[in-house]
């Protein structure tokens, strides 16, 4: 393939990022390690267009573009459109006679409900209930699924699929309708987002996008290309997420890359899907936490509330019905940004809780953050303190999203 072509001398021009100059939102997306990292099908594509380049969730991907900075990125986005890279996302396809029940067993979401081309958030639970990745699952018909995990999990997710499918497949019920898994190997994927996002890409189709609202998804002909297209994002603007087959991602995207498109790295995403409530897996989710304290009890579909046939519902339920002992937040804090990691405190200097994200917001000019407290001291406009490098610094429980999400909704 073309792009494969001339990558040592790409290699030797890119500038690349030292682990200590990620943002420290993304920290836990790197980790040091010899392992040659992967590489998006567009790496090439990122080298040529001046990305400085990082490792993040065993990936090569770019931080930031030449001399745009991180908010002047996260600006354009909120202001007119950029697009992302997220081609290091794993794309799964799972078809069969039982691929509802199979993957409401994984997930509590209501999936034998959802109406073919929707899109759902939901989470792989572990038998504690804890939250093994956070994935959209996207309904193609009662027997077929398009799924997208995160690339940070990828190592946990892929054995935990085959395992399950094989238990499964295995079980009477897997016999009379066996399920098949399909990894979208090298497959890209790109996130065009902000309030232009639509009118850019409704330039370059036929298709009327209006009928695609928030959640729904279609295949869409884009100037010659049949794509997979859901509307959505991760930033709380209007967007899509296109998946492109291999040998057409780099034309794709050099499609959707013309002015007034700006590509946008990491650092914007990070800020981005913070201010819209959004967590990042490894920061603000993980197996210790369960979808009821990660304030994600909605994906839990009602009929699944009741008859508890996915894996970890046990807990689950019993947290639905006593209430979760920590419950994640939102934080407004004031004089200096927390950081993940940093100390909550309740007024009588008891810890109470821990930040797992934080920035200065640059929509907002505050410093928001994202952390998890103790039931009780959840409720909005609770003053809390917040150990902000050795100082305690006034916080403010404060309701998420911080900005109002601008999706599509027709």
């Amino acid at each position: 393939m073309a792009i494969l072509r001339g990558i040592s001398a790409l290699q030797r021009c890119v500038r690349t990022t030292s682990a200590r100059n990620i943002p420290k939102g993304l920290a836990r997306g790197y980790a040091a390690t010899s392992t040659p990292l992967r590489k998006t099908g567009l790496y090439d594509f990122h080298v040529t267009a001046g990305a400085k380049m990082v490792p993040f969730a065993g990936y090569s991907m770019p931080l930031s573009y030449g001399d745009v900075g991180q908010v002047a990125s996260h600006h354009h986005i909120r202001n007119s459109v950029g697009l992302f890279d997220v081609g290091h996302m794993v794309q799964i396809n799972f078809r069969g006679a039982t691929a509802t029940d199979f993957l409401e067993w994984l997930t509590p979401s209501s999936l034998s409900s959802l109406s073919s081309y929707s899109s759902t958030l939901s989470v792989l639970l572990n038998e504690q209930g804890g939250i093994i990745d956070d994935t959209i699952i996207t309904k193609h018909a009662s027997d077929a699924y398009y799924v997208v995990t995160n690339a940070g999990r990828r190592d946990r997710d892929l054995p935990h699929f085959k395992e399950k499918l094989e238990e499964w497949n295995a079980s009477e019920k897997g016999k009379e309708g066996p399920v098949e898994m399909e990894v979208l190997e090298d497959w890209g994927l790109l996130a065009l987002q902000g309030p232009e996002a639509a009118s850019y890409l409704q330039s370059l189709t036929s298709y009327d996008l209006k009928q695609l609202t928030f959640g729904k998804s279609a295949f869409v002909p884009i100037e010659g290309f049949n794509l997979h297209v859901a509307r959505g994002g991760y930033t709380g603007e209007d967007g899509f997420e296109i998946s492109i087959p291999p040998s057409q991602t780099v034309e794709v995207a050099k499609l959707l890359s013309k002015n007034p498109v700006q590509l946008t790295g990491l650092g914007a995403r990070d800020s981005l899907r913070l201010e819209a409530g959004m967590c990042l897996y490894g920061n603000d989710l993980d197996e210790t936490t369960t979808p009821v304290e990660a304030g994600l009890s909605w994906v839990i579909g009602k009929d699944r509330k009741e008859n508890g046939t996915f894996i970890g519902a046990e807990t689950v339920k019993k947290q639905l019905k006593e209430g979760p002992a920590r419950r994640r937040v939102g934080l407004v804090v004031e004089g200096a940004p927390a950081r993940q990691g940093a100390k909550i405190f309740g007024s009588d200097s008891e810890q109470i809780g821990t930040v797992t994200s934080g920035i200065p917001s640059p929509t907002l000019g505050k410093n928001i953050a994202m952390g998890y407290v103790k039931t009780g001291f959840h409720k909005k406009g609770t003053e809390v303190q917040v150990d902000v490098r050795n100082k305690l610094r006034k916080g403010v429980i404060t309701p998420m999203p911080f900005i109002k999400p601008n999706y599509w909704r027709g």
